[in-house]
């Protein structure tokens, strides 16, 4: 079977072009595959697929198996392969997730997608909708005890919960020892994913995050859009920001006008290969 690794900031996930690949067993094979030392070695499986109400359709399964609503990196190269691979030729692509269906804007110098801007959609705010046991609408700084800290949480879907604390340093934080365990915590029926953010200045984030199902990862796109949101609410910067990953830096803008987020980074190939188990 034919894959393709890719990575978007160092978000890496193995491709599967399921327009001429049938993939049977999606949670065993991500499992298998994103092994990094008896596999390829990557935070996940995507499936990219026909789509009855977009023009493509991506799964997306994490290394654990489990399968997430959303992947912001993965969308972005998902736009990129299809144009670059020539499933189509087109500079608005539509994707249908199981967050929503999403728009990629395909920025494109010389046939190569260089950049790629995604309409993440409005930022869900209610509790029940990310989900969160909470009281509070919107839910900002609903308090956590873990282990010797406590954390006040701004939760956010974007089509997959996310809770954002804001932290003095993200260079020195223990991320693996308290992401790990806000990850499963009580309040987070659906378990979650956690963003550990610094402000810089307000126009420029810090972030790092440890993922559901894959622990911490070099980016996370919906994670960097669910921080902005955070930020905002508490008051903490613009509407637009540039946020530092391990991996690289994305732009992100919550719009007044429409209060969509739109999330704007690269994509990149690593390469191509063909599993044999």
């Amino acid at each position: 079977m034919r894959f393709t690794k890719m990575e978007g900031c160092g978000n890496d996930y193995i491709y599967i072009n399921c327009f001429e690949e049938e993939v049977k067993w999606p949670e065993a094979l991500a499992v298998a595959m994103s092994e990094r030392h008896f596999g390829v070695g990557a935070d996940g499986l995507v499936l990219i697929l026909p789509s009855e109400t977009a023009d493509f359709r991506m799964r997306m399964f994490n290394l654990d198996g489990s399968e997430g609503e959303m992947c912001g990196n993965a969308v972005r190269c998902i736009g990129k392969y299809v144009y670059e691979r020539g499933l189509t030729k087109k500079d608005t692509v539509t994707l249908e997730t199981m967050g929503g269906i999403k728009t990629l804007k395909l920025h494109i110098q010389q046939e190569n997608v260089i950049a790629v801007t995604v309409d993440m959609g409005e930022p869900i705010l209610e509790a029940e909708k990310i989900p969160v046991r909470s009281e509070k609408h919107p839910v900002i700084g609903e308090t956590l005890r873990i282990l010797d800290r406590e954390f006040a949480f701004t939760c956010v879907s974007m089509g997959n919960p996310h809770a954002v604390t804001f932290v003095d340093n993200t260079q020195d934080f223990d991320v693996e020892k308290y992401g790990s365990l806000v990850e499963y915590a009580p309040i987070f029926p659906n378990k979650t994913n956690t963003e550990f953010v610094q402000v810089i200045d307000r126009t420029h984030l810090a972030m790092r995050v440890w993922e559901r199902g894959s622990g911490e990862t070099m980016a996370c796109g919906t994670g960097a859009s669910a921080a902005l949101v955070a930020a905002v609410l508490n008051g903490l910067c613009e509407r637009k920001v540039r946020i530092q990953l391990l991996g690289g830096t994305l732009e992100i803008e919550w719009r007044e006008s429409d209060n969509h987020v739109y999330m704007t980074g690269p994509a990149r190939f690593s390469f191509d290969g063909v599993w044999l188990r």
